[in-house]
């Protein structure tokens, strides 16, 4: 269980909100579940719910609203493409294709070693720079923006991003 092994980190997590608020600590009591596990199972939801007084079904919601959490097993690292409004418009749908296509994989979809996980997201908060990507790993979040697919080396610059990652070929 998550308290066993994490008992010091827990508390240090829950000593940053003051008494009566425990719940708040939700959002770093499930990445650190996520950590541990990989992913948030309901059991794992459960487990974070029963640590701060909230019903499974309450975490559920946060973690199917975020998309820094994830329910279900996936790649080592992800790479969610933006494919809001402003980057709709500025061509990220295209791009999404174009780098699933030489990943070998559908939006959702893990690569077959295992390293990628592809999926597209609404906004990740960098209109201005649309469209954009970021990387999840388990360094935290690396955000790269203006890959626009009207430029033929766009898709390949992205794959020398994901190859920079994983320090083998995506």
């Amino acid at each position: 269980m998550l308290i066993d092994k994490h008992r010091a980190a827990i508390d240090t997590i829950l000593a940053k909100y003051p008494a009566g608020h425990k719940r708040s600590a939700v959002m770093p009591l499930l990445f650190l579940a996520q950590s541990e596990y990989g992913h948030l199972s309901p059991e794992a939801m459960a487990e974070v719910g029963s640590l701060i007084g909230l019903e499974p079904t309450e975490v559920a919601g946060i973690v199917g609203f975020y998309t820094l959490y994830y329910d279900h097993p996936a790649g080592k690292r992800r790479v969610q493409i933006c494919t809001d409004f402003p980057c709709a418009l500025r061509g990220a749908e295209e791009f999404a294709t174009h780098l699933c296509q030489k990943l070998g994989v559908k939006p959702g979809e893990t690569t077959a070693d295992g390293e990628w996980t592809v999926e597209t997201v609404v906004c990740l908060a960098g209109c201005d720079k649309a469209p954009m990507f970021q990387v999840q790993d388990a360094d935290g979040l690396h955000y790269h923006e203006s890959a626009a697919p009207d430029q033929p080396q766009t898709v390949e610059q992205a794959l020398a991003v994901l190859k920079s990652y994983t320090g083998k070929g995506a």
